[in-house]
């Protein structure tokens, strides 16, 4: 069974068999969580996200997909990069939402993966509110089959984790 876990905090520095990025598409790089692993990790995730681009995602990586780099400089022996939809009101989609939270799992579990940080995915620039993105994550985490052994939710700020504190029970 998997224990889920709540930290306050920098996803940046946790250790963790992998942590969980909040990606744009093109896997290169952004604002946010995305810019801060970037940042922290160094060059090396970078360099492995330009390869993945040249060889599988030429057109970036699809929305609730996931794919693993390494973690660079972080204290992970993985980043694995999703996708979340952005949140508009008349075309938002929960099912994708849900999607990269199991495809994050999955990959965590072809990677030997057993404890994995996420954060809030979606609910910065993309917009996903945060009540909604915190009952999405944290129903499909006791919903997918997992060998990950902890999943850690880091949220940035209060409201964050008053969120998921408020689903985790």
């Amino acid at each position: 069974m998997t224990t889920l876990t709540l930290v306050r905090g920098d996803i940046t520095r946790q250790r963790a068999d992998a942590i969980v990025n909040a990606a744009n598409s093109s896997l290169l790089g952004g604002g946010g969580v995305d810019g801060a692993i970037h940042r922290r990790g160094g060059p090396a995730i970078l360099q492995e996200c330009r390869k993945l681009r040249a060889s599988h995602y030429g057109r970036g990586l699809p929305t609730g997909q996931a794919v693993a780099t390494t973690a660079g400089a972080l204290e992970a022996r993985w980043v694995i990069h999703t996708v979340g939809p952005v949140y508009r009101v008349a075309t938002a989609d929960p099912s994708l939402l849900a999607s990269c939270y199991r495809a994050c799992l999955r990959v965590a579990d072809e990677l030997g993966a057993r404890t994995v940080a996420f954060p809030a995915i979606s609910t910065g620039a993309y917009g996903w509110p945060m009540d909604d993105a915190a009952r999405i994550a944290v129903q499909e985490v006791r919903a997918t089959v997992t060998a990950v052994e902890e999943v850690r939710f880091v949220l940035f700020d209060d409201a964050a984790y008053t969120a998921f504190a408020e689903r985790i029970g």
